[in-house]
């Protein structure tokens, strides 16, 4: 990491699609308006070099998702996708993001990119709200009761099959006290923000994002009961790959990181210690981003009122 910047100027960090050529585009003029405030933008990820050569004469720090240096606010040129790896490195410090929406509609992008000049003047001015999302801390334990490995989720942490042609033996426990056994694909476990997404594929219930709560949903479950169940925030949920159980499995957190489990291993998961922030220039509901997003038929009913 490397900083060349005044420990008492304020920084903001950016982050752009690892492929879009629009990213370079929009960030080229965030960066410009923000050039004579005061403000001094900090790159991060491989694209910050061809970014420099856009805006000679410009001062843009470079640090790591890894290992990142302190900013006020993390804005980033992309879709949801990258917005989930800002997430790996701003969560855990409790810096807000921001995203600006490159294409197709996001449920975590805040504004599109056409509106960059708006998001110049309202980061100047810290005209904006921080939203607080619930997230979830995912620990695996060996036999022994081990911890082998953990991470955190914004989305969702899954445990899936390894094997195609076969399907995991999985015992689900809620709150310590078992609720059932299923021959299945995998379980998902999913926080507000993630039911959009791999939740809603595999039948799980659209939950508000402001809503305390979780769910717990099997995937191709051979059981008569086998519905998403939506839990209290503070609940704890624990998956066991029974010993028995005819593959291994692999957790995913995110789809971004990954760790492959043995028969009898145990992941546990129960509400994140670090939120994730999510900053917002203005209100706009849930519900419109939702008719947006899924193109919902509402012709006809627009402007009535009760």
């Amino acid at each position: 990491m490397t900083n060349s910047i005044h420990s008492d100027q304020r920084r903001v960090g950016i982050l752009l699609h690892p492929a879009r050529p629009e990213a370079i585009d929009v960030a080229e003029k965030f960066v410009q308006g923000l050039a004579d405030t005061g403000i001094v933008c900090v790159g991060f990820g491989d694209r910050i070099a061809e970014l420099r050569e856009r805006v000679p004469g410009v001062e843009i720090g470079h640090s790591s998702l890894t290992d990142p240096e302190r900013v006020e606010l993390m804005v980033v040129f992309g879709g949801d996708g990258t917005i989930l790896r800002a997430a790996e490195g701003v969560v855990p410090r409790g810096v807000p993001l921001l995203g600006v929406n490159l294409g197709h509609v996001g449920f975590l992008a805040e504004l599109e990119s056409h509106d960059v000049h708006k998001l110049v003047e309202q980061v100047v001015q810290r005209n904006y709200s921080v939203e607080r999302r619930l997230t979830l801390d995912v620990h695996v334990l060996d036999t022994n009761g081990a911890r082998t490995w953990s991470s955190f989720a914004v989305n969702e942490v899954s445990l899936e099959k390894a094997a195609r042609e076969k399907m995991l033996d999985v015992l689900v426990e809620i709150d310590h006290l078992p609720v059932s056994r299923w021959n299945c694909d995998g379980m998902l476990v999913s926080t507000p923000t993630g039911s959009t997404a791999y939740a809603f594929s595999v039948g799980g219930p659209v939950i508000w994002p402001d809503v305390q709560a979780f769910q717990v949903v099997p995937m191709a479950a051979h059981a008569l009961f086998a519905r998403p169940l939506v839990l209290d925030p503070n609940s704890v949920v624990d998956l066991t790959l029974s010993e028995t159980s005819p593959t291994p499995g692999v957790v995913w957190c995110d789809g971004r990181r990954s760790f492959d489990i043995a028969p009898g291993t145990r992941i546990h998961v129960q509400r994140g210690t670090h939120p994730l922030r999510v900053a917002r220039l203005q209100e706009q509901p849930f519900t419109s981003r939702l008719v947006k997003k899924f193109e919902l038929n509402i012709d006809g009913f627009r402007n009535r009122r009760p």
